[in-house]
This record gives structure tokens, sequence and C-alpha cells, in this order.
């Protein structure tokens, strides 16, 4: 019989939308006849604990208990009967099955509150006036959160809605506390949690169980129910594959992880778990698994069969979202951050541009494993092709695609095809902040249904730029903000500080930097990371050349990534955090611009180098226009239609907008010129570079550098027609 695979995403990830990766495998089983199932036991394990049967369970267990609770949670404890009343209600409204719940929460007096509804002091001031149902939506929020604080103070300590365990998991180059912690006694979780997980045995039968671990929050779950089905069923064969794998097992010498599982697969999955099944089915031999951990006379041996190669990303088939339970994802409100709000609020469906960075350079990157070092785009046909499978399949036209970096020239050509198939769609994608985003690039994107992009501003500091190598400046991000801003898109960045070599005063100044970034408006939102070392970045594999020195070098028998380093030329950055973060929140919400720098922080900081309009002069000396042959014209309306006026050798263009016509007046030798060109360059037809239509210009009707330089050029561009 042939392998059956039950893939599983184990607590916890997002409450809004599945992760994707078992939905990329599920998808690519498809293309060989593999029959699969798959489930986010995440979502399901917070639905079932965040339900009038799962807080009655809380509230008795802490009632069995009689421990000492904080005066917050002793607050929740007394207002039991009201959260169990009110539980199922807010569930279904954040499921948008209950909509109308909204008036009744966003009065005030629906909900009960504890201490999470402090922050509500500050709602008007940090976001203005919400409508109804997104202000209700942010107090269901703060209502689930008061009772998650009462679950991980009193049930379970390792509980959080998007990880679960994860101290456990973060840089344990060791598996003692692990291994203790999945030994101990099993507490009200992790009995929700197996379940739940037997049920969906019972009912779909598996030969194999595989757990999708994407971050140190997962892993705990994933060997929890690892330990449950080889003791219950111990003929369903368990593996794990994911992101934590990745990047923290590759060293992996420890064989007490599989007393938990069989198999531990890295990198791309497709053609490890082909290999694995055809294994498990009895068609190929045990040395024949490529990328796969397994523990062989009590030792961990890595079995790599080199001669099979990797799915190219034209095969791997459409990613495949049936089985999840898509209508009951919770769409919360994290309102401090615009980039976060949007990770949360609303369900996105994953898909990948390109495998791999095309950049593949920046030296605190783990560029030398596969995931990003293996650069591999696939044609905009075939994505939109998935995006259209994909929509009817979900009934969801929003995309998160996430890659490191999305090729601009892709994202180009994705933005023109989709305009062709005349699909509506709502996407965000990472990016590098490159000249390539020239502001009518970014106009295409946005006609396309593009909203928001995220990308590495990093430092702020053009001299750690160049040594992370990033490939850009602080003026050249500036000015690519200000083209993705000016276009509609929203514009969030990722900021560091604590590289090796960072001194105070750079960390002052691109805190300048960042101000005046928001001052200027071209930046909407972003969020400060503190540097961390890992093992398989340029940085981390050669510490000298930064100047920095590893700390405990000695690798562990568990997960190693995340390195110890000291750094004897940069500063302490330790007293810099809460600075950083507080000024960015202000930032963030329009206020505190005027606030000098030193007042953030409690300690002694320098006055910043930065010129105070440094940002705003990057913005007004971006490069000019200059046309050039090989350049793409590109029309993105609808056509004008043509009016020849009687008797008269002048015409109308008249273009219909969505909101009103507009007409321009002009010799109907350059009208008929201008509507045939726009019918030649317009998204429909084959995109065309600017060669063809100057010399059709200069042949048809005079100068083409007249043309350029004239009013009607201008509100050519204006009205859509774009050069890039």
């Amino acid at each position: 019989m042939a392998s059956k695979v039950l893939f599983i995403t184990p607590p916890f990830t997002q409450l809004n939308t599945p992760y994707p990766a078992t939905a990329y495998l599920k998808g690519y089983l498809n293309t060989l006849g593999i029959p699969s199932n798959q489930m986010d036991l995440g979502i399901e394990v917070i639905l079932k604990l965040f339900s009038k049967d799962g807080l009655k369970k809380v509230f008795g267990l802490i009632d069995e208990q009689e421990i000492e609770l904080s005066d917050n949670s002793a607050r929740i404890v007394r207002l039991k009967a009201n959260y169990i009343q009110t539980i199922d209600p807010v569930i279904s409204f954040l499921q948008d099955k209950n909509p109308t719940l909204a008036y009744q929460i966003s009065e005030g007096d629906f909900l009960p509150e504890a201490s999470r509804f402090e922050e509500l002091d500050d709602l008007e001031w940090a976001f203005g006036t919400l409508g109804v149902r997104d202000k209700a939506r942010y107090f269901a929020t703060l209502y689930l959160e008061d009772i998650g604080d009462l679950i991980t103070e009193a049930i379970d300590p390792n509980f959080g809605f998007s990880r679960y365990a994860e101290r456990l998991g973060i840089s344990a180059n060791k598996f003692d506390e692990m291994n203790q912690a999945l030994n101990g006694e099993t507490g009200l979780i992790d009995q929700i949690m197996l379940e739940i997980l037997e049920k969906k045995l019972k009912e779909t039968k598996p030969n194999s169980v595989a757990f999708s671990v994407p971050f140190p929050g997962n892993l705990y779950g994933a060997l929890k129910c690892g330990q449950f089905v080889k003791e219950k069923y111990p003929e369903i064969k368990v593996w794990m594959g994911g992101g934590y794998p990745n990047t923290e097992l590759r060293s992996l010498k420890d064989p007490r992880v599989f007393d938990f599982v069989d198999f531990i697969v890295l990198d791309d999955g497709e053609a490890p778990v082909r290999l694995l099944l055809e294994y498990l089915d009895g068609n190929r031999q045990l040395n024949e698994l490529k990328r796969t951990f397994i523990r062989e006379n009590g030792k961990v041996k890595l079995l790599n069969n080199s001669a099979v190669k990797d799915v190219s990303q034209r095969d791997v088939g459409t990613p495949d979202y049936s089985d999840l339970k898509l209508r009951d994802y919770l769409s919360v409100i994290e309102v401090a951050n615009p980039m976060h709000r949007l990770w949360s609020d609303g369900r996105w469906n994953k898909l990948t541009l390109a495998h791999g960075c095309y950049w593949g350079k920046c030296t605190f990157c783990d560029i030398s494993l596969d995931y990003i070092g293996r650069y591999e785009p696939i044609t905009a046909s075939i994505l939109c092709d998935r995006i259209e499978e994909i929509m009817a399949q979900t009934g969801e036209n929003g995309f998160h695609f996430v890659d490191e970096a999305a090729p601009p020239a892709l994202m180009r050509d994705l933005a023109i095809e989709i305009l062709r198939r005349e699909i509506t769609v709502v996407w965000w994608t990472n990016i590098r902040f490159e000249n390539s985003f020239s502001a009518d690039l970014c106009r295409l994107l946005r006609a396309s249904g593009c909203i928001a992009v995220s990308g590495g501003l990093e430092v702020a500091s053009d001299r750690l730029l160049a040594l992370i190598k990033k490939g850009v400046t602080v003026s050249q991000v500036a000015q690519v903000c200000n083209h993705f801003t000016q276009s509609g898109i929203m514009v969030h960045a990722y900021l560091m500080y604590g590289f090796p070599t960072q001194t105070t005063q750079e960390t002052v100044d691109s805190m300048e930097m960042v101000r005046q970034l928001f001052q200027t408006g071209v930046l909407q939102s972003a969020f400060w990371h503190r540097f961390a070392m890992t093992a398989h970045s340029p940085v981390g594999l050669d510490p000298e050349a930064f100047n920095v020195q590893r700390i405990g070098s000695e690798e562990g028998e568990f997960a190693n990534n995340e390195l110890e380093f000291e750094d004897p030329v940069g500063a302490d950055h330790s007293k810099f955090s809460q600075g950083l973060r507080k000024s960015l929140f202000n930032y963030m919400h329009g206020v505190g611009f005027e606030i000098p720098l030193q007042d953030w922080f409690e300690v002694r900081i320098p006055k910043t180098t930065v010129s105070k309009n440094f940002i705003s002069k990057a913005i007004q000396n971006g490069p000019e226009t200059d046309y050039k042959n090989q350049q793409r014209i590109l029309w993105i309306r609808s056509l004008p239609e043509l009016v020849p006026f009687e008797e008269d050798s002048f015409c109308e263009l008249v273009f219909s907008g969505k909101k009103e016509d507009f007409a321009m007046e002009l010799p109907l030798e350059l009208g008929a010129w201008i509507a045939n060109l726009l019918g030649k360059v317009s998204y429909t037809q084959e995109l065309q570079t600017l060669k063809p239509i100057k010399e059709s210009y200069e042949e048809e009707i005079g100068d083409f550098e007249e043309l350029v330089e004239s009013e009607v050029w201008e509100i050519l561009r204006e009205q859509g027609l774009l050069i890039f």
C-alpha cells in the first residue's frame, strides 16, 4: 500500500492564517499522485482552549490548585462567569462569522477587562478614531491576551499565542531541558493537543506523520506529538522538517531526539520527502535517502543521496490548502505597528515568487544555506496560474509572497500578467531597497494590487551597510521609499542595531536617519532588531574578518545556530534598546519628531552628526528621468476614445478613469498617433522598448525630444504611461 501522509503544523504559529509549508508539500505530492492530509494543530488547539468548555477547564484547574495569583489574574478569576459567557461569541466575531457583535463590543461594556485594557488610555492618541469593526477587534484582541496572561501564569508558563515553549527551543545547544520537559507531566494544553491529534489520526489513518517546524516555538509541540504517536501508534513513522531543523539542527548529534521522531529532513522538502516515502513503501534502500537524519546503532547519521537533484520550482506544483479550516482562523488587530497589523489581520495565501535570494550577499544572513543560497525564479505565467488556482480553492484573493527578497524584474512581469488576466489580487512582499524600484515600477506594482513592501534598511549607516554588503546607501533607500509611498504602497523597514564594530555615534546617527524618514512621510512602519550572529552567515563563519570573537565556540550536540560573540570595538548596545523602540513607536504615529534624541534615553548619548535635512535632500536629489532606447514603455489604464472634430484637423482623446472622465484636445495627427501608441504599449500587449516608439514618432510627427518635454507627455505620464 502506498504511503499516506498526515502533514502537521504544531502549536503555535499565526492566529489569522496557516503557515504554508504543509500546503506546499501537499501540492507537490498531488503531482506524484500520493494521497496526503494536513492540519494546523495550533489553531485547533487555540479554538478548543478558547471556548466555553476550554475556559471552564482553565478556571476549574485554578480552583483545584488553590495557587496564589497576581492581582490581575485574581481579577480575571473573579470575572470567570463573564469570560465563560462571552468567549464563544468573541471567537465567532474574530472569525468574521458574527460581525454584528462589533457594535456591542465597541461600546466598551460587553467584555470583561483586565490589565491589557490599560493600553486603551493611549488608543486615540496613537491611532486616531478606529472604525466600529476595527475597534471591536482590537478590544477582542486585548480580551484574548488577558486570558492568555492568566493561562501563562496559572496553567502553563510556556503558553504563547504565536509560540509554544519557545524558550526551550531558542539556542538550545543541549537537549537536556527539552527532554526533561517532554518527559514531564502532561498539562492541559498538551492534553488538548494530543486529543485533537488522536482524533485526526483515527480519521485519516496515515502511514506516516510529518511535522513542519518553522520556529523554535513549534519544536516542543512537534516532539510531544511525536512522542505520543510513537508510544500509541508505533506502526506510524514520524518525521520532521522545516525552518528550525534547517538552521538549528544541521550538526545534530544527540540520539535522544530520535526517541520522538524517526527521521529529520533538511532544506527543500520535495526531493527528500519523495525518497523517504519510496523507502517507507519498500521501493528504495535506506542509504538512498537525501538530506535525512536517522539514528543508527545508537548514533545520529546524516544520509545524503546527492545524486538525486532537488525538484525544480516549476515542478513543485501549486500549494494545496484543502483540509485546513480556513474559515476558522482569527483576524485579530495588533495596532501598534502597521506592518505587524498586516501579518495578524485577515487571511493571506502564502506563495513564493522565487526560491532563494537573488542578491545573496548580506553578511548577517544565512546565505550559505540552500533556502537562501540557491536562487531559482519561475515565470510570471506559472505564478499567475498558481494564484488563480489558490484563489479558486480558498476563495481568498490576498497573497503574501514570502520571498527573502522579491526580484524586481519578476515583480514587474507578475504585475503585468495580473493586469492582463484581469485578476483582482491584494498582495505584499519583502524587497531590497534597490534602484530598480523606480517611481514608474512602483506605480505598476500598485496597479496590480500591491499594498505594502518590507525591506532591510538595517543599520541606516553607509559604512555599516557596506560592511553588511547590503548593496544600498541610506540616500538610495530614502528615494526608493519615496517612490513606493508616492504610489500608495506602505513601506516597512527592518532596522538593526548592534552589528559588529557599530559605535554609539553610528547608532545615534541611524536613529536620526529613521526619525527623518518618518518625518518626511516616506516610511510608515519599522521595527528595531538586535543583531544576532548565526552560524551559517558570513560573520558567523568568519568572525575575525569583522573584528569580533566567538565566545563558547564549542558545538552542542543539539541545536547550533545563534552564536555568542564579543565585540571589542563597538558599543554596549543593551542600553539603547528601550530608547530606540520608544522613539520608533512615537515616530510611527507621527509624533515626537521635535523631541531631542537624548530625551529618549536614560544614558548620555552624543549629538547626531547627520544634517537635519539629509533625507529630504536625498529625496530631492533623486536621479532625473533619462529616456533610453532599451527602457520599457507601458500604458496601464484603459484605452482612450478618439473623437474627431467635424470639419477640423483637431480631435479629443477621452480618458475614462474610475472616478471621472478626462479629455485632451489635440491636433488630429498627434491624437491618432497617441491613440495608436497607447494601443501598442497597453498592458494587454507584449512589453515593448522605447526605441521603436521614438522612431515611429520621428518618422510620422517630429522631434521626440520635443514631445517628452511637452505638457501632453506630462499628462500622459500622470495618467498611466510608464517608463522603466
